[in-house]
């Protein structure tokens, strides 16, 4: 792709229940493709497969709840993470959509869709479970605040090379664009067996599975894609953050997926 067709996202926001729900819109004629990043991250994750996809896909990446450019609600819970996706298609007012969704993000996908089919075209589930046991209490040790971005980065030691979008600056030094407490309660939430809203539905599903993950293991991918129909699954060799580790093979992986689709979107 050129950098002429490359796609130059736009920031907008909506209001759910007072709060800002921040988002970018990478733009296009195409279907619409809704892609949640995980816990620390935000819609930005998401350029190199929105520039991937473009034109043919139309990315809107929101920053979630507690995330990014979005304010912190009053609780991190499952209906509340979804209540915000719905208010986000209302807003946008499209007809079923793709979903894409990253940990955290892939697990709000999939349970959306369990709970609106009619709303979800495909869904593309990025290296989470339907069991999820791990927890996320390290990130407790991550400062608030630092004087400078270099000691906000040597703070974070080994950590900084995951949270490079997360630094940002604020007026008493630097810091992350989330709190380390919020994302403990947000992930206690997600902790437990989801396999009933895994099943609940049978639209196209890709499920890409990073084979060095610490999130989600061969067996449990692998029975994933055997007990739910028309679910494909793909291996990168990757840990648990498959699109920035590899983001050329994850693009292209979803590319794939999306292709019949995208043809049975043409007039």
């Amino acid at each position: 792709m050129t950098s002429a067709s490359r796609p130059e996202p736009a920031r907008a926001c909506l209001t759910v229940d007072g709060r800002r729900l921040s988002y970018l819109d990478f733009g296009g004629t195409g279907p619409v493709l809704v892609a949640l990043h995980g816990h620390f991250g935000e819609g930005r994750t998401f350029t190199a497969l929105a520039e991937h996809l473009a034109p043919h896909w139309r990315v809107v990446a929101p920053d979630q709840r507690g995330h990014g450019h979005s304010d912190r609600p009053a609780d991190f819970s499952r209906e509340g993470y979804l209540a915000d996706l719905a208010a986000l298609l209302d807003h946008l007012a499209p007809g079923p959509v793709v979903l894409l969704g990253h940990s955290l993000g892939g697990l709000n996908a999939y349970q959306f869709a369990a709970r609106h089919p009619d709303r979800v075209r495909a869904l593309v589930v990025e290296d989470i479970g339907a069991d999820i046991g791990d927890d996320l209490s390290f990130c407790l040790a991550w400062p608030h605040r630092a004087p400078t971005r270099g000691a906000l980065v040597e703070q974070l030691a080994d950590s900084a090379r995951y949270l490079t979008d997360a630094v940002r600056e604020y007026p008493d030094g630097w810091g992350l664009a989330f709190r380390p407490q919020d994302m403990v309660v947000s992930h206690a939430a997600v902790r437990g067996d989801h396999w009933s809203d895994w099943l609940a539905t049978d639209c196209p599903a890709l499920l890409v599975h990073g084979r060095r993950s610490d999130a989600l293991d061969a067996r449990q991918a692998e029975e994933m894609a055997a007990r739910r129909p028309r679910t494909r699954l793909v291996t990168l060799d990757t840990g648990h953050t498959v699109h920035e580790t590899d983001p050329t093979g994850f693009a292209e992986a979803v590319d794939a997926f999306l292709r019949p689709l995208r043809e049975e979107s043409r007039p």
